[in-house]
């Protein structure tokens, strides 16, 4: 690992959109620390695989070899890419917030269930398939409709379904099945009300959470879909739960979503580029800061 410069970090933000909100606020906060802020747009990074001179350049032929860290922000598009260009970043032992694998981990939906499944941490019933013949069965093997279908390549609430009735849910899966795509299909915990917990962890910390209440005819409570944010106390359970989660997948950095269900809480998805707005709006809390504070203490640096 290299030594962190007194004088501040060079930090690389990998995303896609500098006038993004949640882009906006790290390259602040880490400003505001003293800290160099680079916003890297991930698609004009190209790397040079060579195993004496490996290199990181950017448009232009500037070389990035010279960073402390890196913050990937990686959107669901760019994972393939975004995650080769974080590894290549923790070959050249620049430190990444979230590890290239860990993110791979976490884009994963059928992995990252299958994880937490194995790690015993408490999930919707769930079923995955690709084409298959007897729907029926599918819809059985998840208690019946309601139900939600997903499909795996979907993020911020888009590719994702609630069919209502038996009839509603087979047509949905046969025409998913019709665009040969892997499908997701899930229990809808009705009495959740449309409404789900956000927990950010930073280094094994839930450092702020918000209830997230779906809008008014929506069964999707994410900010994105039109969703709101309120701040929320969480319980010892759904606490451990978001931690459990985190570690499960490997991050540093998560957006933890919860759904409190009648036979308690139970884990919807991790995020590893997890959106500031809502939840800092709603609390009040400096997450752009922390994420900059455990660069800070996983590099030992320490301001004068």
């Amino acid at each position: 690992m290299k030594s962190a410069k007194k004088s501040g970090l060079k930090i690389g933000l990998l995303a896609s959109n500098p006038d993004l909100y949640s882009n906006r606020r790290i390259i602040e906060a880490g400003e505001q620390r003293g800290h160099e802020m680079v916003f890297l747009n991930i698609k004009q990074c190209y790397l040079k695989l060579d195993a004496s001179e490996p290199e990181v350049h950017y448009r232009g032929g500037r070389i990035l070899n010279d960073l402390d860290a890196v913050i990937p922000r990686i959107r669901p598009s760019m994972t393939f890419y975004g995650c080769a260009l974080t590894r290549h970043f923790e070959s050249l032992n620049i430190m990444a917030l979230n590890t290239s694998d860990a993110i791979t981990r976490s884009r994963d939906k059928l992995f990252s269930l299958q994880l937490l499944q194995k790690n015993n941490l408490d999930i919707p019933t769930s079923g995955f398939a690709n084409s298959p013949v007897d729907t029926k069965d599918l819809i059985d093997m998840v208690g019946g409709a309601p139900l939600i279908v997903k499909l795996l390549e979907g993020t911020q609430g888009k590719g994702v379904v609630l069919a209502e009735t038996t009839k509603a849910a087979e047509s949905v899966i046969n025409a998913f099945k019709s665009l040969h795509v892997n499908l997701l299909v899930q229990e809808f915990i009705k009495e959740a009300q449309g409404k789900d917990l956000r927990c950010f962890v930073i280094d094994g910390k839930v450092v702020a959470s918000i209830e997230r209440t779906a809008a008014p005819g929506e069964f999707r409570a994410n900010i994105h879909q039109g969703g709101s944010a309120s701040i929320v106390s969480v319980s010892a359970a759904e606490r451990q739960l978001a931690l459990k989660a985190a570690k499960t997948m490997g991050l540093r950095v998560a957006g933890v979503d919860i759904i409190r269900s009648s036979r308690g809480p139970l884990l919807l998805e991790i995020n590893s580029s997890p959106g500031l707005e809502g939840i800092e709006s709603a609390t009040g809390i400096d997450i752009a800061g922390a994420m900059i504070d455990s660069i800070e203490k996983k590099l030992g640096w320490k301001a004068e």
